[in-house]
């Protein structure tokens, strides 16, 4: 992946409505876990155009984080349509990496004009291994899906408990159930696939 260096807010602002998905590495110069992002996302390998990453070293840029309230680096922002979407915090490994892109690129290339799709969201943390299993099952399944990582966001985990009672991850809600896991046979009945 072919990240660019970004040196001011004002030049993030040029980029924005150039692209529909930005993303932007904040990070430090000499941090091991910034270094570590910078890295592993170098090495994520993509099939389409339709994302765009920059970078920006805080130590040289103080105007970006300020704007996004974001005060621990690494931190991979994410931008849609010009508008401030999302924050990925930490390094992670290339799988994570590519699988959260992955995600936006069948997003961006989801076919109109089919049957109304049902509202999935996908309530993960960084490290939960059955979380990549649901949403690989729910990609393979051409099932168009939010992610919410409740690691980074308290109120969405409160939320999600209080809508199940459980706490652990993953969990997935289809038009307001709760699905405890990767329940297969209850995630194809809500979303009415044919059973693998």
């Amino acid at each position: 992946m072919n990240i660019k260096e970004i040196h001011s807010h004002r030049e993030l602002l040029t980029k924005l409505p150039k692209s529909k998905n930005i993303y932007l590495l904040l990070h430090k110069k000499d941090s091991d876990q910034s270094e570590c992002a910078k890295e592993t996302l170098k090495q994520v390998e993509l099939d389409s155009d339709d994302i765009n990453v920059f970078s920006a070293n805080v130590a040289e840029v103080r105007d970006i984080h300020e704007n996004y309230g974001i005060k621990s680096v690494p931190s991979l922002i994410e931008f849609e349509d010009g508008r401030f979407k999302n924050v990925v915090k930490g390094c992670h490994d290339k799988e994570y990496y590519k699988a959260y892109f992955e995600n936006i690129i069948f997003e961006l290339h989801a076919k109109s004009g089919e049957k109304p799709s049902k509202n999935v969201t996908v309530y993960t943390t960084p490290t939960c291994p059955w979380c990549t299993t649901v949403k690989n099952f729910l990609r393979k399944n051409g099932v168009k899906y939010t992610e919410v990582d409740v690691a980074s966001d308290q109120s969405a985990a409160q939320s999600m408990v209080s809508k199940s009672g459980q706490q652990g991850v993953p969990q997935t809600e289809i038009n307001g159930e709760m699905v405890i896991g990767f329940d297969q046979a209850k995630l194809n009945r809500l979303l009415e696939l044919k059973a693998n």
